[in-house]
Order: C-alpha cells, then structure tokens, then sequence
C-alpha cells in the first residue's frame, strides 16, 4: 500500500465518528477565526504563491468542473436538460446523480441512461478552468490529483500527471470483478446512444457485459457497485505517492480546487496533513461554498470562497499568462 492510499484509508476510518459535521456541510477540524483579507489582497497572495512554490501538487475536484459549466450532477439546471431533458421529463430527475442511482426496471432502460450520462462527460469540451489552471502552472513541476471521474484533466494531461482515485468514465470493469482488467467504454458507449437516438433504452445486445464470464459491466468508477481496486487503481496512488516521495523536501503548494463535503478524506484531509507535516509545504483552497482552513496551518495556507472560475481568471491575469 502506498503512502498516499494509506493517509486516504486513516483520514476516512477517522471520518466515521464525525458524521453528523459533513451531513451537515461542515466539518469536524478546528478551523482558524482569522477574517479574510479582501478579494483583490487573496489573489494577489495566491499568485505569490504560485510563483515562490518549487512545485505545485492540485487537487482538482467536482467543484472545479462546475466552474466550467459541469453543473448537471445535483441540479436541475438548462445544462442538465440540454443533456437529459428526456430522462428528466420522464422520471422527474433533479441532477444527473438521481438517474445514476436510480432503480431501473430493465438493463436496457438503465443503459439508456447511463450511455447518456457517459456520452455527456467524455465529450465535453475542456471547461475555461481547466484551461486557466494550466496556464497558471505553465512554467511549474505539478501533479494532478483528481476525484473526477469525467476526464477533464485526461484531456490535457498526459497519463503520468494525473492520478484519478474514482475511476474514469473511459474504461468499464466486471461487476464480479473476475478479472482485473478494465477495457474502454468508449466506443460501445458511441455504439449505445447511436442506437438509442431519440428513445430511452438500448438494444438488449449493447447491454455492456464483461467479455471473460459474461457478468454484467459497469463504468470504472466508484459508487456503480463493487469498485476494482486492482492493479489501475494500486497505479494511481503509485504516480502521486512517487511524486510526492520526489518532492517532500521542496516548497511544495497543495492547491485544492472544488472540494465537497462526501468525501473530503481523498484530498481536503490528506493536503492538511500533508501541509502541516512537511516542512516547506503552503496550501491553497478556492471554494465556492466554503472557506475551511485549519488553525493548524493558518500560518502557511489560505482558503477563498470565491467562485473558482473567476479565481482562476484573476490570478492568470495576474500572473500575465
């Protein structure tokens, strides 16, 4: 087990008696009391930043895609009825994540679904956020942590820079979980929503399957069922714990965009651990909806409530980028 996977299971062990603070939106850590520093003052801070970090650690969650215009999960919204407009006016769905999870009559009605839910985040465009932050981090050694499932950051990034802890909307895996391998969900997802057209299910012979016993098949991606924790998932704790075990000596910035409050124990938590432990280490969180910065580490971090789009935007700017 590596030492990134190993903080992530001890931080979640440790959320458990702490259940009723995230329900709640809020979270059991003993925040600082400071009062933030004007806007224009937080920018010119996380620019400065930017620019005194040797190298750059980003944990990149659901909010930085909802920046972009990735706002279908929990809303019901003209994104998401561009997207699912029949599903929603069928089922009565809010949110993408209701139709997800919901229980479907017939493989096919389920497929339906998903294939569209699929078909939407593999080809999205690369969201202005995603393209901002790499501007930003042009000319730094970083790495990418993500909880993303929808593959932004695979747009831009090369395998070796991304670490995706959730699975990826590319591949599937047995729900038996018979074999380790994963294989792409691409084209049967293309092959699905062709059949598919205007209607609500797909034809009973694309229900994806696994092609070793014949199981049934769902996305890589954790919360479908029985998530394959094999030799991809052990991969990409592998590629951030490496790059941390790289960098633990240099000035390194933990920057944290979008993360929520289901499961803050895969980046929030660890990146204050982390901070607080490493000797050079400063951290950084942009959140709409929350400013959560540790006493612990008030010293050497900020957090913005901001909307994280217009963050990005501004230090850019700054930046000159």
């Amino acid at each position: 087990m590596t030492s990134y996977e190993q903080l992530v299971i001890e931080l979640t062990h440790r959320s458990f008696s702490h259940q009723a603070a995230y329900r709640n939106g809020g979270t059991p850590y003993d925040l600082s009391d400071c009062n933030p520093v004007p806007y224009g003052q937080q920018i010119e801070t996380f620019t400065r930043m930017i620019e005194e970090a040797d190298c750059v650690l980003v944990g990149g969650a659901s909010g930085l895609s909802a920046a972009g215009g990735g706002d279908f999960y929990y809303e019901d919204n003209a994104t998401y009825r561009k997207h699912f407009g029949k599903f929603a006016e069928r089922y009565g769905f809010r949110g993408a994540f209701e139709g997800s999870f919901y229980r479907w009559p017939t493989a096919e009605a389920r497929w339906g679904y998903l294939a569209t839910f699929l078909d939407t985040t593999l080809n999205a465009p690369l969201r202005e956020p995603y393209k901002d932050l790499d501007a930003i981090l042009a000319e730094k050694d970083f790495f990418v942590l993500t909880t993303n499932q929808d593959t932004q950051f695979m747009k831009i990034y090369p395998w070796e820079k991304v670490a995706e802890i959730q699975g990826d909307h590319r591949f599937f895996q047995c729900s038996r979980c018979c074999t380790d391998e994963v294989w792409d969900a691409i084209e049967p997802v293309s092959r699905m929503v062709e059949a598919m057209g205007d209607g609500l299910v797909v034809p009973t012979e694309l229900v994806p399957r696994c092609p070793h016993c014949g199981a049934k098949a769902f996305p890589w991606v954790r919360g479908y069922g029985n998530f394959l924790q094999g030799e991809l998932y052990e991969e990409q704790y592998c590629k951030v714990s490496d790059w941390l075990d790289v960098h633990a000596q240099q000035k390194i910035l933990f920057l944290e965009l979008g993360v929520g409050r289901i499961t803050p124990a895969f980046i929030q938590e660890p990146f204050w651990a982390l901070t607080a432990q490493l000797p050079q280490a400063s951290y950084i969180a942009v959140n709409n909806k929350t400013r959560f910065l540790p006493r612990a580490i008030e010293g050497r971090g900020m957090a913005i409530r901001a909307d994280i789009a217009d963050v990005l935007v501004d230090v850019r700017k700054t930046l000159g980028r």
